[in-house]
């Protein structure tokens, strides 16, 4: 027998070459092809930073203007740094103001000055990288010295007021109160603007605007709390829509522990074109490795429009594929944060036990993950009493099957945006049951040939069959013909498309050199 479910290990094994197979192009196409939001994040390495006075980041306006005169696809360092030594100035933001201003061109450099501003290139955004290191060693000293949550799962809260200056005290408070990990939700529809906004922010729309300035101030807030409270609160944020590797690259300077990065997730849920959020999604994964943080993946978010039972097979397969493609980029498996969520229908006859079969497998099949346990959100009904109830199920599940990271489910969710008391209630729920049954999963194992194995290795073979379906066809198409979480988002369609081009001959990322070196 293998673990608790009896999978077959060769099975298992065949699952994973079939993601491999079904990614690896798609890895190939991330490694050809680049985005404005790459270059964006490769020159806020090499120091670019602040905004004009309407609000537009100077990282956008010098890309545009890159883009302008000599296209996107020889990359934008090597013409920056090239026009930085014609210009005769050291700042690379006093350039973006002057290209701004259209008082300086850029051209293609050959020769020694390529050369020359390869090497410049390299030097300044290998300055921006070690930054990510030091702020990685910090949390490991922080760590070390106030030590990790003494249970697993870690429990995980979300935060968001619009107003980071409010979003503090409660994530703080929330600390107090046992949540190891404090989610800033972003503002509505951030992950389809094309920048990053700038500074501190306090208005925004069911949650709070991701900024460099917003992650400073909440990791230093929390940094109190972890001193106060004795262990180290872990803070999250979103890589995730048109700014991926912007986000990524932000959260490594300000160490940010764990990010929600799954390309899936904007291709299916904000219409964002495939082939962007793929190439955004493999650099901002390869800055994730490098500055230690946890990704959390989206494959609950398929079971919020998909069945979560005719569907559960879907949510294996996304597992696989972002296990391969987390891998490629660096990533190692105590970083892979990958999602599945509480979402069967209560009426559904032994959805309990169908739940667990469904959380088991994904333990089982990666056994070093942190897997992130998202709770019912679809079939909450606006009933407190019940939900609180659902939410105990829930926590109860992650208890039994050894989930990682839990994140804390709310009696009011379809009702209202949860107030204080809320989160208060709902801790009260989570800190009972793992208080009361936290070692559950050593005594917990499903009886032979039962319900729970049964399901579990029904859903493995149904992965099993659509990743050979995938194979035969491509997984850009499978995306297209609404594979995942029923949407249709074909290749040539989408949100940032025109943002995407193919490297040139000459093609130069020293950001993705120096990660690639590393790895």
């Amino acid at each position: 027998m293998t673990g608790k479910l009896d999978l077959d290990p060769v099975l298992v094994a065949r699952a994973r070459e079939l993601a491999r197979r079904a990614g690896q192009p798609v890895v190939d196409l991330a490694r050809s092809h680049t985005t404005v939001s790459v270059e964006r994040a490769v020159l806020r390495l090499a120091g670019v930073s602040g905004a004009d006075p309407d609000g537009i980041p100077w990282v956008n306006r010098l890309v545009d203007a890159v883009v302008a005169d000599i296209g996107l696809g020889h990359g934008v360092a090597v013409p920056v740094f090239d026009a930085l030594a014609r210009e005769g100035i050291s700042d690379v933001t006093l350039l973006a103001q002057k290209a701004a201003a259209g008082s300086v061109r850029f051209a293609v450099p050959t020769g020694r000055a390529a050369t020359t501003a390869r090497s410049a290139a390299r030097k300044a955004v290998g300055a921006g990288v070690r930054r990510i290191d030091r702020r990685r060693a910090e949390r490991d000293r922080l760590v070390k010295r106030h030590g990790d949550p003494a249970q697993r799962p870690w429990i995980y809260l979300i935060v968001a007021t619009g107003d980071i200056y409010e979003d503090i005290p409660q994530a703080q408070a929330a600390a107090r109160a046992g949540a190891d990990v404090i989610a800033v939700i972003r503002s509505t529809g951030q992950s389809l603007l094309d920048y990053v906004p700038e500074g501190a922010t306090r208005e925004g729309f069911a949650g709070t605007y991701a900024t460099q300035e917003n992650f400073r101030l909440m990791r230093a807030a929390l940094d109190e709390s972890s001193k106060e409270l004795g262990r180290y609160v872990r803070l999250t944020n979103y890589a995730s829509g048109l700014c991926m590797p912007e986000m990524a690259t932000l959260a490594g300077l300000e160490r940010l522990d764990m990010m929600l990065n799954d390309s899936m997730y904007g291709i299916l849920f904000r219409d964002i074109n495939p082939v962007r959020t793929f190439v955004d999604q493999r650099f901002s994964r390869q800055v994730h490795a490098r500055a230690g943080i946890i990704i959390n993946t989206g494959e609950d978010n398929y079971l919020t429009t998909a069945d979560a039972v005719d569907e559960a097979h879907t949510v294996t397969v996304s597992q696989l594929l972002n296990e391969f493609f987390a891998h490629e980029a660096g990533l190692a498996d105590w970083q892979l944060g990958l999602g599945h969520a509480f979402e069967i229908n209560p009426e559904v006859p032994e959805s309990f036990r169908l739940e667990l079969a469904h959380a088991l497998l994904a333990r089982e099949l990666f056994p070093d993950a942190p897997l992130k346990w998202m709770p019912p959100t679809k079939h909450m009904t606006g009933d407190v009493f019940r939900g609180n109830l659902l939410d105990g199920f829930f926590n109860l599940a992650g208890a039994l099957t050894g989930q990682g990271i839990l994140l804390v489910g709310m009696m009011t969710e379809a009702v209202v945006t949860p107030w204080l008391s809320d989160r208060d209630i709902a801790l009260q729920n989570v800190r009972y049951v793992l208080g009361a049954a936290g070692g559950l999963h050593e005594d917990f194992v499903p009886a032979p040939g039962g319900f729970i194995r049964r399901r579990a290795n029904q859903v493995l073979g149904e992965a099993l069959d659509l990743l050979e379906r995938i194979g035969e066809q491509t997984l850009l198409t499978a995306i297209a013909e609404g594979t995942f979480g029923i949407m249709k988002r074909p290749a040539d369609r989408g949100k940032g498309l025109a943002g995407v081009a193919a490297h040139e001959a000459d093609y130069c990322n020293p950001a993705t050199e120096i990660l690639e070196a590393a790895a």
